[in-house]
């Protein structure tokens, strides 16, 4: 995996607004933040995307985004906030490395501004879609 502003942020080449580190996960406010305490939460393992994560680093990150959450949304005092994890530059990944935005939001202010538009779905197709995406589990 090529380089990118996270492992240099990992190396200490560049510096970062430090909210959370352990062993395996580090946690920091983005510089460009779509609200006050946008903060970005990244597993140490150089990975692009989820799909190619070790289990450890994905159970590391998972299990403290909650705790990492809370003391957002006290800092912020928002109440409300998404959490947003993008996989390939099609679904809009800039930083080849895995990472999740804790975006706080205010009714009506700041923060993740989204366009939702579901499709139709049901049946049979969902029946062998389901049965597809379970024959490839590991």
């Amino acid at each position: 995996m090529p380089g990118t502003i996270f492992t240099k942020i990992l190396s200490g080449e560049i510096p970062c607004h430090k909210v959370y580190e352990d062993d395996a996960v580090l946690a920091f406010l983005d510089i460009n933040p779509l609200s006050a305490g946008h903060t970005l939460v990244i597993p140490k393992e150089p990975a692009e995307t989820i799909d190619r994560l070790s289990a450890e680093s994905a159970a590391a990150v998972g299990g403290v985004l909650p705790a990492i959450a809370r003391a957002v949304m006290k800092a912020t005092g928002a109440t409300a906030y998404n959490i947003l994890q993008n996989n390939g530059s099609a679904a809009h990944q800039e930083v080849m490395h895995v990472h999740f935005h804790i975006i706080p939001k205010e009714p009506g202010g700041d923060g993740l501004g989204i366009g939702w538009k579901p499709r139709a779905s049901g049946g049979d197709a969902l029946v062998r879609l389901a049965q597809d995406i379970r024959s490839h589990l590991e």
